[in-house]
């Protein structure tokens, strides 16, 4: 348990009357012990022993964590080794097992914060709301997904007559089952409850945004590649471990006053040895089909192939290194997968802006007073906790491949071409035809 103790008496922050600065808990005095406010401190220093507790010195105040720390810091070790053999067990089971996965954390993280909201603003009586809340949780779904079953299993949609109604009519429906979301809220208002019940709107459409969009950007993601979803996801864990062992080992200089314990050492050191990281993963899963082809559906099989023709940025290519390289190193040229190159983007901003995410979080709790979203895994906390970092990694990745990699998907046009009526589809082909002709890649009609 942690405690804050201050010297008291004539001695001064630290200083003289007998005091010194204390460097062991020996130092502190049970009869000079009071409590003060974390927030209001300016964090001179960070020490740790490698045996016995922990000092976070603020000045005059220093903060003792007990001898269980190191307990702690096993379990968090043993967790965080299983939970990262989990996730390459389930890369080993496709993409479908993804997708589940991915939904599951959604709906977790989801109910780890709606949960706070109800304890803090103490609203288990309020009329409907709990239920409002997951049902708009179910609305949101419904249309994301049905987006996606649309735009990536076209062939299958054709062939289900039940399908190419829901499909035709989608955002009508999800609009429809929103609205009766909504009607229900405004009839469950209650006179003295009118402020706390919008507050609790908010909060569900806030964490709506936060957590479902998001989530549904890390499938979209999946479908470009699963190198794509691999990829943004190790940087991230990468980081957050390394950022960890740099500031155990040298952190000296406190980063943020969100997160007392996050140190300049493990932010740098963090940083660079995310980009390495990165760029060695990369060149390892480019070599692969399985990881680096678009997640397709195959309606003969009724299943997700991974089988393409690799793109340009999955090809290795020779590049000229600078004047300044090659007289330092000697070398004229280096060959690459491009994508690696692209890594190095990715692993600056999941170890430069990324972290801002856990601040976000960091920030969010302490404004609720709670220390972790859940219990869920114990020494991390819960889902939200791990995942703090990965929403916001998932739309730079997203934004990312849109803005520089993305071209026109052939196979998400077919699928488009199949859902349109017989008549449209000929009117196509035979466009497509007379312009392929005009071109000189079909012979001229005899």
């Amino acid at each position: 348990m942690t405690e804050l103790r201050k010297r008291g008496g004539g001695g001064g922050d630290g200083g003289g009357g007998g005091g010194g600065e204390p460097d062991s808990t020996d130092n502190i005095s049970d009869k000079h012990v009071r409590t003060v406010c974390l927030r209001k401190l300016k964090p001179v220093r960070v020490s740790c022993k490698t045996s016995g507790p922990r000092l976070i010195h603020y000045g005059g105040v220093v903060v003792v964590e007990g001898c269980d720390q190191w307990k702690n810091y096993w379990i968090r070790g043993v967790l965080s080794l299983a939970m990262i053999s989990g996730f390459f067990l389930i890369i080993f089971m496709g993409p479908v097992t993804l997708i589940f996965v991915v939904m599951g954390v959604q709906i977790k993280c989801f109910q780890e914060i709606i949960t706070i909201g109800y304890r803090v603003y103490h609203s288990y009586e309020l009329p409907w709301f709990r239920t409002l809340s997951w049902y708009f949780l179910i609305c949101v779904n419904y249309f994301f997904y049905g987006e996606t079953v649309a735009d990536y299993f076209g062939a299958l949609v054709q062939r289900e007559e039940p399908l190419q109604f829901l499909a035709r009519y989608h955002r009508f429906i999800s609009f429809a089952l929103y609205l009766a979301g909504f009607c229900m809220f405004v009839l469950s208002l209650v006179k003295k409850h009118y402020r706390l019940q919008f507050y609790m709107f908010a909060w569900t459409h806030v964490t709506l945004l936060i957590v479902v969009t998001q989530s549904h950007l890390v499938i979209q993601n999946l479908f470009e590649g699963m190198i794509w979803f691999i990829v943004p996801i190790s940087i991230v864990i990468c980081n957050d471990i390394m950022a960890y062992l740099f500031g155990f080992f040298f952190g000296r200089t406190p980063l943020i006053k969100l997160s007392p314990k996050k140190t300049w050492e493990g932010f740098i050191g963090g940083f660079f040895s995310t980009v390495v990281f990165g760029f060695i993963l990369a060149y390892l899963l480019s070599q692969f089909q399985y990881f680096v082809c678009p997640v397709g559906f195959n309606s003969d099989t009724n299943g997700f192939t991974v089988e393409c023709e690799p793109s340009e940025i999955f090809v290795m290519h020779e590049y000229t290194l600078p004047a300044v390289i090659q007289n330092t190193l000697r070398w004229k040229t280096v060959t690459l997968y491009p994508f690696q190159i692209h890594s190095i983007f990715l692993s600056s901003f999941g170890s430069l802006i990324g972290p801002f995410g856990g601040f976000f979080a960091s920030g969010f709790k302490r404004a609720f007073k709670i220390k972790d979203f859940a219990s869920t895994i114990p020494g991390h906390g819960g889902i939200m906790d791990r995942f703090d970092c990965q929403y916001l990694m998932a739309t730079f990745t997203h934004v990312y491949i849109a803005s520089f990699i993305r071209g026109p998907n052939p196979s998400k046009v077919l699928q488009q071409l199949l859902m349109l009526q017989p008549e449209q589809q000929l009117g196509i082909f035979h466009t497509l035809h007379s312009h392929l002709r005009e071109r000189g890649m079909l012979p001229p009609a005899e």
